[in-house]
């Protein structure tokens, strides 16, 4: 019989996972450089490794949720319908919303910090409004229009485009699929597309899934063409505050 762990269990196994890391990176910090980074690598794997089998002892998958998709879509065309084109009201009405739900207002980052963001060729900013293990949510685009690739990922994400129009494009297809304001382009964990925003486009972006290997697909353009450390930096800073933050909280 499977055993199933509930989330608090799994977060203090979690906190002690990085904790143990922590401690053990400090002491290492005192032997040579040259054995400190294979050690590092090393521990990181199993964190890894070990917060992967920990999501995976938890039945059903929607335990660990807390975002629902439908919700989301509703929550956007409601603020549409208020606000148009006003993409700040549009945004400011979204957030507002979820953090007047007791469930997630302790979820809800209110900080809204934009930060530029380079992924697969694409170039925007994103307001980071919750980011966990499982599931993280954002406010994704740009005024002047972007392409690229949208990745290969481990969740599904949910694109809920809240101003302008997403166009995206699958081999063997002549014709693209064009998604525009108030609809969502839902891409299914491990599909891959090539998109684009034409001009100016913003949208609520949300996924549900394993979220840390997207953070490579995140971080890769950094080191492959922009070189731009203080955003990278940036998004470490927040990203990873919000994810511990999260876990701490007890929510994996």
């Amino acid at each position: 019989m499977k055993t199933v762990l509930s989330t608090f269990q799994i977060t203090k196994i979690c906190v002690g996972i990085l904790a143990v890391a922590w401690f053990t990176i400090k002491k290492t910090s005192r032997s040579s450089a040259s054995r400190q980074v294979p050690l590092i690598a090393a521990l990181w794997v199993v964190i890894a490794a070990s917060l992967f089998s920990l999501r995976l002892s938890i039945t059903p998958d929607e335990e660990i949720y807390i975002f629902d998709p439908t919700q989301l879509h509703a929550l956007s065309l409601q603020a549409i319908d208020q606000h148009g084109n006003d993409t700040r009201a549009i945004v400011t009405s979204i957030v507002t919303n979820l953090s007047a739900d007791p469930k997630l207002a302790n979820h809800v980052n209110l900080d809204e910090e934009w930060i530029f963001n380079n992924a697969g060729g694409a170039m925007g900013a994103m307001y980071v409004i919750h980011a966990s293990v499982t599931e993280y949510l954002i406010v994704f685009g740009t005024a002047i229009g972007t392409e690229g690739h949208t990745g290969r990922h481990t969740a599904d994400d949910y694109f809920n485009i809240l101003h302008g129009v997403q166009y995206a494009y699958t081999p063997g297809s002549f014709e693209p699929k064009i998604y525009p304001q108030g609809s969502v382009h839902h891409l299914k964990r491990g599909e891959v597309k090539q998109y684009s925003m034409r001009e100016a486009c913003f949208a609520l972006e949300y996924a549900r899934g394993w979220i840390p290997p997207m953070l490579f697909f995140g971080y890769a353009d950094t080191f492959s063409s922009t070189l731009d450390f203080p955003t990278l930096w940036a998004t470490t800073r927040v990203t990873g505050r919000e994810m511990i933050g999260n876990l701490w909280k007890g929510k994996l």
